[in-house]
């Protein structure tokens, strides 16, 4: 018999993370600029040990952006394969977290040393800051959230 623990550390490997779609009275996007990047995306990230899809969500909110939304239901997982420098695939957890009435109503306090900015964008102008595959993810949250239903996304999207 194998021991647990040697089950375990056999057993292939994912990275998870967690992001937060927030938009406004008009349907425009939240996004956020990280400085390690050269493309925008949702407010979130990794999802810390014992910690849950949705609390990170809700924790990388207050983190980045130094807001509390109620963090909803989930609108898209998406299985991101090996790129750049993350070896190993990622599951992304998107979840609905609301609408404010405009983007101005919103008290954004930028995480300086992580984010280089955030604004809110309509669709056609946030698929021009961002690669494909996360546009597919934006394509499935609004779908999702227009539906009711929960979206999952194949590696076929993000490659």
């Amino acid at each position: 018999m194998i021991p647990a623990d040697a089950f375990y550390a056999g057993l292939f490997k994912v990275a998870a993370a967690a992001a937060g779609f927030l938009t406004d009275s008009s349907g425009r996007v939240l996004l956020v600029k990280p400085g390690y990047r050269d493309h925008w995306g949702w407010p979130g990230g990794h999802i810390d040990e014992g910690e849950s899809p949705e609390a990170a969500c809700g924790r990388e909110l207050a983190e980045e952006l130094g807001i509390t939304r109620p963090v909803g239901r989930l609108l898209v997982v998406q299985w991101v394969p090996p790129r750049d420098d993350r070896p190993i695939p990622l599951v992304h957890f998107l979840f609905d977290c609301g609408m404010v009435e405009d983007g101005t109503d919103v008290k954004v306090v930028l995480q300086e040393e992580e984010l280089d900015d955030y604004g809110f964008f309509t669709a056609e102008e946030a698929a021009s800051l961002m690669p494909a595959y996360l546009v597919a993810r934006l394509t499935a949250a609004q779908r999702a959230r227009r539906t009711g239903e929960t979206v999952y996304l194949p590696a076929s999207v993000a490659e």
